[in-house]
C-alpha cells in the first residue's frame, strides 16, 4: 500500500512552525559515534524515516540504538563489526559517512553502494582519494566500497570539489590518524561545522571548521558525547519559500538564520518582508512575487536541496526567472512533474528558463527525491484544484510531520493510501 498526498490549492499560508534538528546533519552525527566506545546522546533529532534507518545500519555493525522521541542513545562495543552490507544501507546516501568512521576504528570496511534520491550521479571516488592519501587501500567490489588500513596517516589532501560526504568522511577518518591532516577545499555547510562540534566534544583537535580548509591533529582515543543537532536550513527555507508563493505570513523557528543569508536575500528581492529573530525568522509576501534570477552552489551558495523550491517560485512570479544547477545534473527532472501542472518552464544543460504564470493547474504528479516532491507539493498550493502527489515516502525521508505543519498554517493537504501507485511512464 503506497500513500500520496491529496493538496488543495488557494489557501495563504500563515501561522508559525518549528523546524526540528538537521537531516543533513544527524545521519553524519549518528555515523561519528562509531568513533567512540560507550554511549552518545544526540538530541534534536527530526522525526524522519532516514533517523531510524541509520539506526538499522548501526545495529547492523553491532552498536545498540534506541529512539525516544527526538532523542537518539548510540551504545558503540569496543570492536564494532565492520561490514556494512545489508538493505538499510542500500535504501539512502547517507549511510556512506560509516565509512569513514569504520576505518579509523576497525581499521577496515566493506560498505555496501548506498542509494538514495534520483538527482544524478554521485561517485565516490573523492571519499577514496581521501582515504588513500591517508594510507588506505580502497576499492570497489561486488557492489561495495572496500578499504583496508595498517595505520592511517595524516597527509595534505585538497577536494576537485568541496564535497560535503566526502569532507565528512575524511575528517572522520582523519581524527584518529596519526599527526596532522589538512583538506584544503573542504565543505564549509553547517552540517560539516555541526559534526566537527561534536568531535571536539569527543576530544577531537580541529581548526577551521566553516571555512575551506579543516586541519585535523589526529589522537589515539575519542569519548562518547551528548550533542544537539542544529536547525534544519533546508527544510526552514521551504517554508519561508511556501510563505512567497502563497502571499502568506509565516514565522519559522528553530533555525539560525545566518544559515540561510542568501535564501532569505533572494526571497527579500521577490518581495518578501523579512525580519530576523535569534531562532528563525519571519516572511510577509504581500503581492505576488517577483521573478528572480537564482544559480546553485555550495554553502554560502544557493542550497542545491532548495532548487524545486526556487523553480516553484519562479513559476508563479511576475516575470522570467533562470535557474542554474551547479551541483547535480538530474535534478531537473522535477521539472517535468512541473510542467504537467502548467508550469512554462524550459532546461537547456544546467539551466532551465520559467514564465511566471499567476496560477498554476492542478495535475497528477511524482515525486522523484525528497525536495522535488516538498516542490511539488507547494506547486499544489498555487494551483486551481486538486493536485495528487505521488510517491510521498521521499517526502518523509526529509520533512517530520509533513502534512501536520503544512495544514497547521492553513493548507489544505490530506495524506491517502491507494493500492496501486502507477507512473504514467508505466513504471510502479
Amino acid at each position: 500500500m503506497s500513500e500520496r498526498f491529496l493538496v488543495n490549492g488557494g489557501n495563504r499560508l500563515v501561522g508559525e512552525v518549528v523546524v526540528g534538528g538537521a537531516k543533513n546533519s544527524v545521519l553524519k552525527l549518528m555515523a561519528a559515534t562509531l568513533l567512540a566506545e560507550g554511549t552518545s546522546t544526540i538530541s534534536n533529532c527530526p522525526d524522519i524515516l532516514d533517523v531510524p534507518l541509520m539506526a538499522d545500519v548501526l545495529r547492523g555493525l553491532g552498536c545498540t540504538v534506541a529512539i525516544d522521541g527526538d532523542v537518539v542513545t548510540i551504545d558503540t562495543p569496543a570492536e564494532p563489526k565492520y561490514h556494512a552490507d545489508f538493505p538499510a544501507v542500500k535504501q539512502f546516501r547517507a549511510s556512506v559517512c560509516v565509512l569513514g568512521p569504520l576505518v579509523a576504528r576497525c581499521k577496515r570496511a566493506v560498505v555496501a553502494l548506498p542509494g538514495g534520491d534520483a538527482i544524478g550521479s554521485r561517485p565516490l571516488d573523492m571519499h577514496q582519494a581521501g582515504l588513500r592519501l591517508l594510507g588506505a587501500e580502497s576499492t570497489i567490489e561486488h557492489g561495495c566500497v572496500v578499504a583496508s588500513v595498517e595505520k592511517l596517516q595524516g597527509a595534505k589532501i585538497r577536494l576537485d570539489f568541496p564535497s560535503v560526504g566526502a569532507t565528512e568522511n575524511i575528517l572522520m577518518a582523519a581524527v584518529l590518524a596519526e599527526g596532522e591532516t589538512v583538506i584544503d577545499n573542504a565543505a564549509r555547510e553547517p552540517d560539516i561545522v555541526d559534526l566537527c562540534n561534536m568531535l571536539v566534544q569527543m576530544g577531537a583537535k580541529i581548526s577551521g571548521a566553516g571555512t575551506t580548509t579543516l586541519t585535523i591533529l589526529g589522537v589515539k582515543k575519542l569519548s562518547p558525547t551528548t550533542h544537539r543537532v542544529i536547525g534544519d536550513r533546508i527544510v526552514a527555507a521551504t517554508w519561508g519559500i511556501a510563505a512567497a508563493m502563497t502571499t502568506g505570513d509565516v514565522r519559522v523557528t528553530g533555525v539560525n538564520p545566518k544559515h540561510l543569508s542568501l535564501v532569505l536575500d533572494k526571497l527579500r528581492a521577490a518581495g518578501s518582508q523579512i525580519t530576523y529573530e535569534l531562532d528563525g525568522f519571519r516572511i510577509i509576501q504581500q503581492e505576488r512575487p517577483k521573478a528572480v534570477n537564482t544559480s546553485t552552489l555550495p554553502f554560502p551558495g544557493f542550497p542545491t536541496d532548495l532548487q524545486p523550491m526556487a523553480i516553484g517560485l519562479a513559476a508563479v512570479a511576475d516575470g522570467t526567472s533562470m535557474i542554474t544547477e551547479n551541483v547535480f545534473e538530474a535534478r531537473f527532472r522535477f521539472v517535468e512533474e512541473m510542467i504537467r501542472l502548467g508550469a512554462d518552464a524550459r532546461t537547456d544543460g544546467h539551466h532551465a528558463v520559467v514564465r511566471g504564470i499567476p496560477r498554476l493547474s492542478s495535475a497528477p504528479v511524482w515525486s522523484s527525491d525528497i525536495r522535488a516532491g516538498a516542490g511539488l507539493v507547494l506547486a499544489g498550493l498555487v494551483a486551481d484544484g486538486t493536485t495528487e502527489v505521488h510517491d510521498v515516502y521521499h517526502i518523509d525521508r526529509g520533512y517530520p510531520r509533513f502534512v501536520e505543519n503544512l495544514s497547521a498554517l492553513g493548507g489544505d493537504i490530506e495524506r491517502v493510501g491507494e493500492a496501486d501507485d502507477i507512473h504514467p511512464d508505466g513504471v510502479a
